[in-house]
């Protein structure tokens, strides 16, 4: 008697066995790991009563500031600035670097919005250029975008993928621009031994609950220039020039981006649990790749590339498969399977991470009828739902999956098999 193969079992999605017996765990990574010792950081600043980073009732030091310091020592730069978000960070590095209206930046048409809307916050023009099948930006689309009044490009590290900082560093030099790391989504991950964040002028990080580590929400911007760090820091801060004895001719005004001493003190917690959580997805990654390309190699299906694997955060598993029908297909059926997929586009469903449903960007429209970059470019700036037909026909075959730090071993083989058993049927 023969065993049947469990490949060639009925998909759940016809009424068979799921491959999973459970669904997975939220996919927090520093977040489901908050514990006791994010407890006890948070109450020693509130013993204190210092919830100022600069001062309180009792003298001590800042968890802000020892948050900057360790941050900017893990990630390989000399400074860093926290700040109370990721879009903080961005717009905060972007007045670093000195870009401002009438400028023209230069940013993949698959990121969150909030990369644009920096760049449009700023005063200048956000510049959409294509991303390829590692789905972040494309270095010939880039440079097929400059114009005489680009100033930097903005390289964004999606889905813990890191972008290909070698070209991009080579095109920016080449063409005399600043490179602006938008590093949301790869805490901790590299390109070429060195950190994200690290390679540009500045990168700017998130702490928003979704991401790697986490404090809630929050933010870093890093770089290794003096004066990028006291631009970015006096638009942080008000008041950062006389706190940090910056000549007065040299002082800047600025906004209040200043991250808590309650927010710092969880988030050096969570930075000492990263490189964990790194290996942790890591490996899991590994193993899903390793377990699934025969099937997919056979079926004619593109698991993603990866500029440097070594680098890669993990925190995806993405694959392309025929067509955004078959991508519906597929995702469905493995969420029957008890394993958590998901398709990147749809064009009915409001997603800011691709550029068609950036309403206020596409529309340009701005918070006042004389007002926003666009009433004050150099030139005339358009854009419209197929400017980006690539990004948008990569996303449109692309079926995603977590790769979540708390899976065991178990759990991933069991998507392994569901992964194999539902390519083989629908593609």
């Amino acid at each position: 008697m023969t065993t049947k193969p469990r490949s060639a079992e009925k998909l759940a999605i016809e009424g068979g066995t799921p491959a999973r017996q459970r669904p997975d765990p939220p996919m927090y990574p520093g977040g489901m790991l908050i514990g006791a010792e994010e407890e006890e950081a948070v109450l020693e600043v509130l013993r204190s009563k210092r919830l100022f980073r600069y001062y309180g009732p009792v003298e001590g030091p800042s968890k802000a500031e020892d948050l900057e310091r360790a941050f900017a020592d893990h990630m390989g730069a000399r400074y860093a600035v926290a700040v109370t978000s990721g879009t903080a960070a961005l717009i905060c590095g972007l007045q670093g670097i000195g870009v401002g209206p009438g400028d023209e930046v230069i940013v993949p048409a698959y990121t969150w919005i909030a990369s644009p809307l920096a760049v449009a916050a700023v005063g200048a023009v956000p510049v959409l250029a294509e991303v390829d099948e590692t789905l972040t930006l494309d270095p010939s689309d880039a440079e097929a975008k400059i114009t005489p009044f680009t100033k930097a490009i903005m390289p964004v590290h999606m889905r813990g993928l890191p972008a290909r900082m070698d070209a991009i560093v080579e095109l920016a030099r080449r063409r005399d621009l600043l490179v602006i790391e938008d590093t949301a989504q790869a805490d901790g991950a590299s390109f070429g031994s060195r950190r994200l964040g690290s390679i540009g002028d500045v990168g700017c990080f998130s702490l928003q609950f979704n991401k790697i580590i986490t404090c809630g929400e929050g933010g870093i911007l890093i770089t290794n220039d003096e004066e990028i760090w006291k631009r970015g820091m006096m638009h942080a801060d008000v008041a950062a020039g006389s706190r940090h004895n910056i000549p007065r001719e040299e002082i800047l005004g600025g906004v209040n981006y200043r991250i808590s001493e309650l927010q710092a003190a969880v988030a050096l917690v969570q930075l000492g649990r990263l490189d964990d959580l790194l290996t942790r997805m890591r490996e899991r990654k590994r193993m899903l790749k390793a377990g699934t390309e025969a099937v997919a190699r056979r079926k004619g299906i593109l698991i993603q590339p990866i500029n440097d694997e070594a680098g890669d955060a993990s925190v995806a598993f993405i694959f392309f498969v025929d067509s955004p029908a078959v991508a519906t297909r597929v995702a469905e059926a493995l969420r029957a399977e008890n394993i958590g997929a998901g398709v990147m586009y749809d064009p009915g469903r409001m997603d800011y991470h691709v550029y068609q449903h950036w309403v206020p960007v596409m529309a340009q429209r701005a918070w006042t009828p004389r007002g926003g970059p666009w009433r004050w470019a150099r030139r005339d700036i358009e854009y419209s739902p197929d400017m980006c037909p690539r990004t948008l026909d990569l996303l449109g075959r692309a079926v995603h999956l977590d790769v979540n730090p708390l899976l065991s071993n178990q759990d991933v083989e069991e998507p392994i098999e569901g992964i194999n058993r539902v390519l083989e049927a629908l593609t």
